[in-house]
């Protein structure tokens, strides 16, 4: 294959240069790219190993572009111009990496997209010749790590790893206009800009908003009147405080945490096995909100909560199901190694700790020395241990495509729980297909196929077990994901490079340097995962309190005071406000760790109420609204949009018992797999209970940038991009749910002037104004009288009407648009445009 000579000069010329990283790069670098290299790659192309195949050195940047005797191995951006993934891909028998074994497709995708993000890496020193001798020194011993006693003891200074204190409130220049210390903070930074907070929002916006960021949902037309009537001192606060107290609040916090905890319930990778009872941590999630269950005690229970007291059956349950969060990550199970698998789910535990919780990149330290942060690779094995000595229960059946399968944790028989699911007659019929296909596997294979489709047969039956004549969930069901300790307690061996078979030393369990206190006690029996947790959520730890309040901050204001909340490192972006940080974090301490306090003091300050207006002069200093002179306008997340849609068609029913996957053991295949599309069906719930299956996910959630439950997302990407504006047009589901709140309209004994106000109180949470009116009027009118006067009899009406909503919509029809009234089909179109403004999707 031959590669132009001007993209060769290009990579050549750009190979020497030090790019920017993006933390979200680096982190996939770290967690997903750099693996892949050392374990399947350094073998035959690094200058530790003393070999470079081909004249190939893939440990370096500027090798891994550069490329040897073939010519470049990375064109960035561009994967099918790639030498490198060219041979990966097995597609030219002359050019096959590595030799030995083909990568799995996950690990080949994953290098494509790498490519394809214009291959980021950290690793800038230059390119080293081959040392003969390294592969002797590197099997005799690991070499040492790159951070000395001094760079630990340099970056115990960095301002995240310093305890925080609290923080005396500024003086500011207009004393008037803060409510609150946090406003002082506020305002002090504005005024020190130049700038000036601009007006508070009016009612009706700041009503829907503070509805919308605190459960998720719009705020009903009842709701909006009876705020609007209240002229006594205190609505808001009361308004503020009956929100606090809903279902809705603890359903849309719960899912925040659950995009922080990468909540799926499936492995995802290659096998993508389901994980059957995954709702009870989400349900766990969601009672710990509405409970307000204390943050450090939130943190201990996922954590450890085996190993804690508990005051009954119930408790003890709820502890157990807790700590479903390290048992709920993506895992490679065709993986046939133990001991590989297992040490890449002590790191994919590691990652997910100390991001959700720490702000920290702790896993980036598996191979190597953090290259940012003062974290050690010593550091990294030494909470390894403690995870290789915890046993992970996550219920998934061995198989072809499942190497690693997993028991479960049974649950006390008293505890009150619901069992389950009930089995629908449509997944029912989707089994008995199931059963007839692996009947005649059992008949037509022979040798290995027919004892695999044995083994299929019986776990089938077992599942299927679980279930009475009716399809409802018997007590057989009992059983939770979660961890246990293990019978003996391990300390890792560092690995060099990360690899599997290259151990060195033994390193004891215990916490990173740079953040343990000097009271620190060394971890005795057990795991040591008790100690983990209480260090985690002590009041000493200078990460936590800030970690959480900042995450708090950015899921009320859009953005964090350090904007990448899941990254507190050097590699991170600083706090725009870091007293604030600091006093947000020492009086959410000081709280006893109480979330909804924190939550209600946040939209409570005249911040958060500032309208959402610009100023021209403020706007040129600050337009990215980084010192909060106004609101940001913001996009709801892609499960409000949904659920907006429920509300106004009044089809948002009762939380479903479990999930809609937890009937089902096995993997899932392609997307068009006719079991998926039965168990992954959309229901009239709110979208936290819709199943979360990786790879798989709801087009509405997907559409609008739902969460990769694959990593711990604690600042969602928002796209604009027209296959949304496409989504919202032809997407059968939205059509359903506009003629459903058309109907809902037009069961209403109202004129048409109160249903069209009715309407825009749904949608938008206002009433419309005169050219609103008057635009909607004409439409149903001329759209009705169109339809009543077609000639040519129902045929020609359907067709007519067919042109039409395409023609205004672009949209696809629906069996029930179709056969609806033309009163109703105006009614309906009317709703779906509605759906598709801007005003629908976004606060201000």
């Amino acid at each position: 294959m031959m590669i132009p000579l001007a993209i060769t000069a290009t990579i050549v010329a750009q190979a020497g240069r030090t790019q920017a990283i993006a933390p979200d790069e680096l982190k996939f670098f770290e967690s997903t790219i750099r693996p892949i290299l050392v374990d399947r790659c350094y073998g035959c192309h690094s200058a530790q190993s003393g070999r470079s195949r081909g004249g190939y050195l893939l440990d370096t940047r500027d090798g891994a572009r550069k490329g040897g005797g073939s010519g470049p191995g990375i064109v960035p951006g561009n994967p099918g111009e790639s030498l490198l993934i060219h041979a990966v891909r097995y597609h030219d028998e002359d050019l096959q990496m590595p030799p030995k074994g083909k990568l799995t497709d996950d690990q080949i995708k994953a290098l494509e997209t790498w490519v394809s993000m214009g291959a980021p890496d950290p690793r800038e020193q230059a390119t080293a010749k081959p040392d003969p001798k390294a592969r002797e020194r590197a099997a005799e011993d690991v070499p040492a790590g790159e951070l000395s006693p001094s760079d630990i003891e340099k970056g115990r200074s960095w301002w995240a790893y310093v305890a925080p204190k609290p923080q005396q409130a500024p003086v500011v220049k207009d004393a008037a206009w803060p409510s609150d210390d946090i406003d002082r903070f506020v305002l002090a930074s504005m005024e020190s800009q130049g700038l000036t907070p601009v007006k508070d929002a009016a009612a009706v916006d700041l009503i829907r908003r503070v509805t919308f960021d605190l459960t998720g949902l719009p705020p009903t037309p009842t709701d909006v009147a009876a705020f609007l009537r209240d002229k006594q001192p205190g609505a808001y606060e009361r308004l503020v405080d009956r929100l606090l107290g809903t279902r809705a609040f603890a359903e849309h916090w719960g899912r925040h945490w659950l995009d922080v905890a990468r909540f799926a319930e499936s492995s995802g990778r290659e096998g993508n096995s389901v994980y059957p009872y995954a709702w009870r941590y989400r349900d766990w999630v969601i009672d710990s909100f509405e409970k307000n269950l204390p943050y450090d005690e939130f943190l201990r229970q996922q954590l450890a909560g085996d190993l804690l007291p508990v005051t009954g059956a119930d408790d003890h349950a709820a502890k157990t199901i807790a700590t479903g969060f390290l048992a709920v990550g993506s895992k490679a199970q065709r993986t046939r190694s133990k001991d590989q698998f297992a040490m890449d789910l002590a790191d994919e535990q590691i990652d997910a700790f100390s991001q959700a919780m720490l702000g920290t990149t702790i896993a980036c330290a598996r191979c190597h020395d953090h290259k940012f942060d003062p974290i050690t690779q010593r550091d990294y094995y030494a909470l390894a241990g403690i995870f290789l000595s915890t046993e992970t229960y996550y219920g998934t059946t061995r198989s072809q495509g499942n190497q690693q399968a997993s028991m479960l944790i049974e649950l006390p028989s008293d505890a009150k729980l619901p069992n389950g699911p009930t089995v629908t007659a449509l997944q029912r019929a989707a089994y008995d297909q199931i059963q007839i296909q692996i009947d005649r596997a059992i008949e037509r294979q022979d040798g290995v196929q027919k004892v695999l489709a044995r083994a299929a047969a019986t776990g089938f039956a077992e599942m299927r077990a679980r279930f009475d004549d009716d399809g409802r969930a018997t007590a057989a069901n009992r059983w939770s994901m979660g961890v246990r300790e293990r019978v003996e307690d391990v300390d890792a061996r560092l690995l060099a490079r990360g690899e599997i078979d290259k151990a060195g030393a033994v390193v004891p369990r215990g916490f990173p340097e740079v953040l343990r206190g000097s009271g620190t006690a060394p971890i005795g029996l057990g795991s040591g995962r008790l100690q983990l947790a209480n260090w985690v959520a002590g009041t000493t730890n200078p990460l936590t309190a800030r970690v959480f309040a900042n995450r708090a901050w950015a899921w009320i204001f859009g953005v964090g005071i350090v904007p990448t909340p899941d990254n507190f490192g050097t590699s991170g972006v600083a706090p725009t406000h870091p007293e604030l940080l600091d006093r947000l974090a020492s009086d959410f301490m000081a709280s006893g760790w109480d979330v909804k306090a924190l939550v209600r003091r946040l939209v409570l300050t005249r911040t958060y109420r500032l309208a959402s207006v610009s100023d021209r002069n403020d706007a040129a200093i600050d337009p990215d609204v980084v010192w909060l002179w106004r609101a940001r306008d913001r996009r709801l997340p892609a499960e409000s949009i949904r659920d907006a849609m429920l509300a106004c068609a009044g089809a948002i029913g009762e939380p479903p018992v479990a999930s809609g996957v937890a009937s089902f053991e096995g993997g899932f295949g392609q997307r068009g797999d006719q079991l998926a599309q039965v168990l992954l069906r959309d229901i009239d719930a709110r979208s936290v209970y819709l199943p979360v299956v990786r790879d798989f996910q709801n087009e509405a959630l997907d559409a609008f940038d739902f969460a990769d439950p694959s990593f711990v997302t604690g600042d969602r990407d928002e796209t604009t991009v027209s296959t949304q504006a496409l989504f919202m047009m032809n997407d059968e589901r939205v059509i359903e749910l506009a003629m459903r709140m058309a109907r809902r309209l037009m069961r209403m004994d109202a004129t048409d002037k109160q249903r069209i106000a009715f309407a825009f109180q749904l949608a938008f949470g206002r009433e419309p104004n005169a050219a609103e009116e008057r635009a909607v009027t004409s439409f149903l009118r001329d759209f009705h009288a169109d339809d009543a006067g077609a000639p040519g009899g129902a045929d020609t009406v359907r067709q007519r009407v067919r042109q039409r909503v395409q023609s205004q919509l672009g949209g696809a029809l629906t069996p029930d648009m179709l056969n609806a009234s033309p009163e109703e089909r105006a009614w309906a179109t009317f709703c779906q445009a509605l759906f598709q403004t801007a005003e629908f999707r976004y606060l201000n």
